[in-house]
């Protein structure tokens, strides 16, 4: 299936989603997540209306840069090697994954710029997930003042990958009181104002919880045609 044929049923999703919960649909940006999908499938994406795209490995990152150069908005999405932060700083808008301090001094250091960055938090615990305790995520934050090229935009989680609506939303629901919990502190370093939450199976419930951005791969781009 064409992209755009699949994105027009993802808006429909999006926009049954804020009904439900009051919200507006221009104020969910989605991400097309093209980590598995060749250079030619992202440009589909970007042709039919797309307008940020997601990696998370620095090399298919480049890969694709070195063709769509910064016509679309570039979120790194996957865990960042301290090494590898050279290579994609002065190509991504958002770096989705910040969840320890020696990534952090790496980020400050390579950026000529300021670095629009998410904390990512393991709200689900599982061993399997990278990203903070939720515990320890505002401590965390506060030590991230120092840093002045990098600018707390918000929180990223993935949740668990089950059908249990009540485990999804109970994880969301965590993720957005310790975002409000962030925001109330009003650091001017960090906003904290996004909630990067919800992937292809679960992004409309993510959205009903306050979702801001949405990562979604399979659904969206999928496989080559």
């Amino acid at each position: 299936m064409k992209v755009a044929a699949k994105l027009d049923h993802i808006k429909q999703q999006i926009n049954q989603a804020c009904g439900k919960a009051n919200r507006n649909p221009d104020d969910i940006r989605l991400i097309a997540v093209t980590k598995y999908v060749s250079i030619e499938r992202a440009r589909e994406a970007l042709e039919a209306g797309i307008t940020d795209l997601g990696e998370n490995r620095d090399e298919e990152l480049m890969k694709k840069w070195e063709v769509l150069g910064d016509k679309p908005v570039w979120h790194y999405i996957g865990t960042l090697q301290s090494r590898k932060v050279k290579n994609i700083i002065d190509k991504v808008e958002y770096i989705h994954s910040l969840d320890r301090l020696s990534l952090a001094k790496e980020i400050n250091k390579r950026a000529d710029h300021l670095v629009k960055c998410l904390v990512q938090v393991n709200v689900s615990q599982e061993e399997s997930k990278h990203g903070l305790p939720p515990e320890d995520t505002l401590q965390f934050i506060e030590s991230l003042r120092p840093f002045a090229n990098i600018r707390v935009e918000g929180l990223m989680t993935m949740a668990p990958f089950t059908n249990d609506q009540q485990v999804l939303r109970g994880c969301f629901r965590k993720l957005r009181e310790l975002r409000d919990q962030v925001q109330s502190l009003r650091l001017d370093f960090a906003p904290c104002t996004e909630l990067s939450m919800g992937m292809s199976n679960d992004y409309s419930i993510a959205i009903e919880e306050g979702a801001t951005m949405v990562r979604i791969g399979t659904a969206l781009v999928g496989e080559d045609e």
